[in-house]
């Protein structure tokens, strides 16, 4: 898998997998936590923001780090990506999901160890076969530019 990526692409990967889980998690959100629609749906909007931002930086952040150490994306490298990136996100929506449900840091910090533990393996299957899909895709170009 090449690690290169224009910033373009970087937004359309980041994009899409933030309305893939806003499709998921708003009303499931919204029933699990008995809370209005539209309430736990601008929540889920704003976290998505930063972690479509958050998800940009980092993937740059691991693919440099890639590039320097020569790894390869296996399934440990892909792994450690996902908890890195969720602790990430982790620190930055706790305060935000405190104040806009009006409970404490520790139950906002239980209830986002909840949604973590969705995105994880989330983040994990969504990026791979992101990856994938992108390599068959390079492939058939590829192929296609030497006929």
């Amino acid at each position: 898998m090449h690690p290169d990526k224009s910033v373009s692409e970087r937004f359309f990967q980041a994009l899409l997998f933030e309305v893939l889980a806003i499709a998921i998690c708003a009303p499931l959100g919204a029933w699990l936590l008995g809370y209005p629609l539209a309430h736990i749906g601008w929540l889920t909007l704003m976290i998505s923001l930063i972690a479509m931002s958050w998800n940009m930086i980092f993937n740059f952040l691991f693919d440099r780090t890639q590039r320097r150490m020569g790894f390869d994306r296996t399934v440990a490298a892909r792994a450690v990506h996902a908890v890195l990136f969720e602790i990430g996100l982790l620190l930055a929506i706790v305060p935000l999901a405190a104040w806009w449900l009006g409970i404490g840091l520790w139950q906002a910090f239980v209830l986002d160890i909840g949604i973590a533990l969705f995105f994880l393996p989330y983040t994990f299957f969504f990026n791979w076969t992101y990856d994938v899909l992108r390599a068959r895709l390079i492939a058939r170009k590829i192929r296609r530019a030497r006929a």
